[in-house]
């Protein structure tokens, strides 16, 4: 009763502010976040440090290159390239599902969302279902290599995992998914473009150069190829010395959001229940597999392959479950959140039609996709 009235109190504090009403994401993250400190006292340890300041990194990159006109003259090329409305689509939903499997789903998406919100603006079209679809080829996309997402990387570092084994396991998913894609995409209603398109200048070309060269660097500290903190510091001194303004641009809400999301997590990680829980039903590779895509829909498929790797040595219904596990909830995946946020900062009100959509588009990928690898997959390694 206690913990019922402590909750009512915050959830009414949490509705003052207006802005912590539009954004339901963010809200229900803190929400979460002050429910799970209820139960276990939150570490320091639970923050992943690493993707917070990679997302600043890069938020920082974009919005220098969005300043600077480079998006705007990206997506005048593609409009030239275009006919209508649908065709521009397909081409952004196909640049999400390559890109993110070379440098992951959430640098996909905070790169080609934004471009997708100035082609909106361009052309005069809500482009929502077409972000919705990104966030899904960027997610699926990026199963396909083992550094498209952090799952798949502490999966195939953990087990050991041989190349042409990943691959082979994961590649039904990939196709079956652009597939899907494909479809859904030819449904989206299509708007013929017929508009004088203007010449784009940039700004400032040498700043645009930096800028992309940073882009660059910061891409490699995220594979790892260079320190996160360095890069950090680069970008810090970048931003003072060129445009310092551009960190009042920043979406600092949506880092908070991530921070929030990994109390919650981390506190739900630490339960006994959810240990208890995992040692006496994770025995099968059907439990595995069904049980990474339950649990990543409530603590996202990252931290899910985390935990549910101390319980099994069968890799390869672990990889496809949380990989298919990225649909879903908006948290199934924290990338679904960068797409979210981006969004609603743009188009505030339609917050609750985009996670109505949202849900549908994914929760029925889901619902298929599983269903095809249960029956399909059924005499290799689910039973």
């Amino acid at each position: 009763m206690k913990v019922y009235l402590y909750l009512k109190n915050v959830k009414k504090v949490i509705l003052k502010f207006g802005i912590l009403k539009k954004d339901i994401v963010f809200t229900i993250s803190l929400l979460l976040a002050i429910l799970s400190c209820l139960f276990h006292a939150p570490k320091i340890e639970y923050i992943n440090f690493k993707v917070l300041i990679s997302l600043f990194n890069l938020m920082l990159a974009v919005k220098a290159l969005e300043d600077l006109k480079l998006l705007d003259k990206f997506a005048i090329a593609i409009l030239r390239k275009c006919h209508n409305s649908k065709s521009v689509s397909a081409i952004l939903i196909l640049l999400c599902f390559f890109s993110s499997m070379l440098v992951t789903n959430d640098v996909a998406l905070l790169t080609f969302v934004p471009l997708t919100l100035i082609i909106s603006k361009i052309i005069q079209t809500s482009m929502l279902d077409t972000i919705i679809l990104e966030t899904i080829a960027a997610n699926i996309g990026s199963s396909l290599t083992p550094m498209g997402n952090p799952q798949n990387l502490f999966i195939f570092t953990y087990y050991g995992i041989e190349p042409i084994k990943f691959f082979t396991t994961i590649l039904l998913l990939v196709v079956l998914g652009i597939i899907l894609l494909f479809f859904l995409n030819q449904r989206l209603k299509s708007k013929t473009l017929e508009m004088e398109l203007p010449t784009i200048p940039i700004k400032n070309k040498n700043k645009a150069t930096v800028w992309g060269i940073l882009f660059c660097i910061i891409s490699a500290s995220i594979l790892g190829v260079l320190s996160y903190k360095l890069v950090f510091i680069i970008v810090l001194g970048t931003a003072y010395i060129l445009d310092i303004k551009l960190l009042k641009k920043i979406d600092y809400l949506l880092l908070i959001t991530f921070i929030c999301f990994f109390i919650f997590i981390g506190n739900v990680s630490e339960l006994k229940v959810v240990h208890s829980f995992a040692t006496e039903n994770l025995k099968s590779p059907t439990s595995i597999f069904f049980s990474s895509i339950i649990l990543s829909q409530l603590i996202s498929n990252v931290p899910a392959a985390i935990f549910l790797s101390k319980f099994t040595v069968q890799w390869q219904p672990l990889l496809v479950g949380v990989d298919l596990g990225g649909l879903g909830t908006i948290v199934a995946s924290l990338a679904s959140v960068i797409s979210y946020k981006l969004f609603i900062k743009k188009d505030p009100q339609k917050s609750k039609m985009y996670l109505i959509k949202f849900s549908f588009y994914n929760f029925s990928i889901l619902a298929l996709l599983t269903l095809v690898y249960y029956f399909t997959m059924k005499n290799q390694f689910f039973f």
